[in-house]
């Protein structure tokens, strides 16, 4: 049976008054019941009373009953107040039975829940869209390797926000130059916009954090962009154990100190490039020598009384005259420089006063504390360590000093090369098998003008199985490798050995070899070297010094110490003090170009080598032998023939 129109009116006249509120009564008392509840009306709703002038319509009981739903439909809940108008209007109802969800925060703030940024980074992932975000094929990898760990959910949001982890990550890349690097170089991206965006953001951090890590730990240059000739192992952190430690630490920014080198020499310069980079902005001119005319003693010059403070030469403060004393103080300066200045004082004079200033001497800590980084993490218990610009070598046992000494390096044009390599032995009374550099760039060719070369150096001479000449000294006083050899394989064949020049460490600066490294003390430094890396009796320098002259013996090591071949031009000493020296194979000048040029968007590329230089070096040595051999045909005693039969 069909409800009658009259019905219908009223029941919407009892609707109607059923929400009049009674006096002083609270509003919220009086909310619409719903009138297919079954339940009874709320204690204080007013009963609506039937109108005497109309009779109220009964409904016939064959008539079907409308039946109350089983739960109520709900409206959606905010945690903003509402006021008591809208309270009074019942939202619309649900088109099902079911109750929408709540919104989440981040619905709220992004209009994107963490499910569906979830579901972006593993689309993104598996359509190999992140491969514009993340470069290189390592980090793409690792990244991968890492989201799909964690169910592709995303690193740095949670609930709609940026997680307390990703606020301080943020913070450290924006101080990266706390470390010595740029922090342009590892962008915050915006956390903005709905999925897509969000999910491209998570992976845009998770990209600067692993290249930031990577150069932490191993330098933002490729070590041959700087030398050809450097030689340290790699120890390039895995990505993906990268974004784990940092998605795992208690501690953030402990994490990232984690990736910097932990050496006590680098942690020190670390030290100095804060309190320098501080001051650097500051007026550098202050304390500093103005440049001006050449002075010669005897005459005046207004910047007499602020050299003798610099020089700590005494004089009366308004004496002006540039007497001998002052003239032999500017001498001492200029002959630790290796400069035959005579005293005489010149701007070059004046710079060596003053020293580098204080945003010289970051530039230069920054391409030291980038150097360090190339070495390897774990240096050895015992080792050995050359600072090749510094001229010096020490000697390390369970990070104490154990023995130091002076060496002679290699010459700007032969450089000692950047290598890390084990000590294999101790030779004593060692033959010098010279290196290929030598025999094509200098012996050979003087050859081919003094064809008694060979013989008067006391060389021997063979032809190697691949046709190449092999030149050998034989042991003796001469020889240029001296009396004793510290022999650490390596590409570049170069040694620690004695020499029979020992006028040449009475120079400040000792840049004279062809590339292996003189020490000063060598039998003290075999008996150093003997009782670290050998059990039992070893012989100490007396003994190894009653050696020479015999056949040559053999030490092999045991314990095999690293040696470290360094590049050190800013170093902290033993007192705490900041040690200065010279860029001797221009380095430092190297990296600075490199990261301030477009050549930094590859700095961390290696280049490629090219596989026709050794072609060609061996091409050109073949020659030099077709042009000697041909001298000399026809001749059968001809010293070189006399070698090779």
């Amino acid at each position: 049976m069909r409800i009658k129109a009259s019905d219908r009116l009223f029941a919407g006249t009892i609707l109607a008054l059923a929400v009049v509120p009674l006096p002083g009564a609270p509003f919220s008392a009086f909310a619409a019941p719903n009138i297919l509840q079954s339940d009874p009306p709320p204690p204080l709703m007013l009963r609506a009373q039937p109108r005497r002038d109309v009779a109220p319509t009964r409904t016939p009981q064959s008539q079907p009953q409308p039946q109350p739903q089983s739960q109520p439909v709900a409206a959606p809940t905010y945690s903003e107040p509402v006021t008591p108008r809208a309270q009074a209007t019942p939202p619309a109802a649900a088109p099902s039975n079911e109750s929408p969800p709540e919104r989440s925060v981040v619905d709220r703030l992004f209009g994107a829940s963490d499910a569906q940024i979830t579901d972006k980074i593993r689309d993104t992932i598996a359509a190999k869209r992140h491969e514009t975000v993340l470069a290189r094929p390592q980090d793409r990898t690792g990244a991968e390797t890492f989201y799909k760990s964690r169910n592709y959910a995303p690193l740095w949001i949670k609930d709609g926000a940026l997680t307390s982890r990703a606020k301080v990550t943020i913070a450290r890349l924006k101080n990266a130059g706390a470390d010595a690097l740029d922090p342009s170089d590892y962008p915050a991206p915006d956390f903005s916009g709905g999925a897509d965006a969000l999910a491209e953001a998570d992976l845009r951090l998770t990209n600067s954090v692993l290249t930031y890590a990577r150069h932490l730990q191993v330098g933002r240059i490729a070590p041959t962009r700087v030398s050809a000739e450097v030689s340290y192992p790699d120890h390039t952190p895995d990505p993906a154990d990268i974004l784990r430690r940092v998605a795992d630490a208690s501690n953030v920014d402990a994490a990232f100190d984690g990736f910097n080198p932990p050496h006590a020499g680098f942690r020190a310069l670390r030290d100095k490039f804060t309190a320098l980079r501080a001051n650097a902005s500051a007026d550098e001119d202050t304390g500093r020598i103005p440049d001006g005319p050449a002075v010669k003693p005897g005459m005046k010059d207004p910047r007499v009384p602020m050299l003798r403070v610099k020089l700590g030469v005494s004089g009366r403060p308004d004496d002006l005259t540039y007497d001998n004393a002052l003239a032999a103080a500017v001498n001492r300066v200029q002959a630790r420089a290796d400069i035959k200045g005579k005293g005489i004082l010149d701007d070059r004079a004046v710079a060596l006063i003053n020293g580098p200033k204080a945003s010289q001497q970051v530039a230069t800590i920054e391409a030291n504390m980038e150097r360090w980084r190339w070495l390897p993490r774990d240096l050895g218990r015992a080792y050995v360590m050359v600072n090749v610009p510094d001229f010096t070598l020490k000697v390390v046992k369970d990070n104490e000093l154990v023995w130091r000494t002076k060496i002679v390096s290699g010459k700007p044009q032969t450089p000692t090369p950047l290598v890390t390599a084990s000590m294999e032995s101790v030779v004593v009374n060692p033959s010098w098998f010279v290196p290929q550099s030598i025999i094509q760039n200098e012996l050979l060719p003087q050859y081919e003008h003094d064809p008694l070369v060979f013989e008067r150096m006391g060389l021997e001479v063979k032809r190697g199985p691949d046709g190449n000449i092999n030149v050998v000294q034989p042991p003796g006083a001469a020889n240029a490798l001296g009396r004793i050899k510290f022999n650490f394989p390596n590409k570049f064949q170069v040694y620690l050995h004695d020499t029979p020049e020992k006028r040449l460490f009475s120079y400040e600066k000792r840049a004279f070899s062809h590339g292996c490294m003189r020490v000063e003390d060598p039998t003290k430094f075999g008996e150093v070297m003997l009782h670290l890396a050998m059990a039992g009796p070893t012989p100490n320098s007396p003994q190894l010094l009653s050696m020479f002259g015999h056949e040559e013996k053999i030490f092999k090591l045991q314990s095999r110490p690293m040696v470290h071949l360094t590049y050190q031009t800013a170093y902290v000493d033993d007192g705490g003090k900041l040690v200065m020296r010279d860029d001797l194979y221009g380095f430092d000048s190297r990296i600075h170009t490199i990261v301030t040029t477009d050549e930094r968007k590859i700095a961390d590329v290696a280049p490629p080598q090219d596989p026709k230089r050794e072609q060609a070096t061996a091409k050109s040595n073949q020659e030099i032998l077709r042009r000697v051999e041909r001298r000399e045909a026809g001749n059968p005693f001809a010293f070189f023939e006399r070698l090779f039969r």
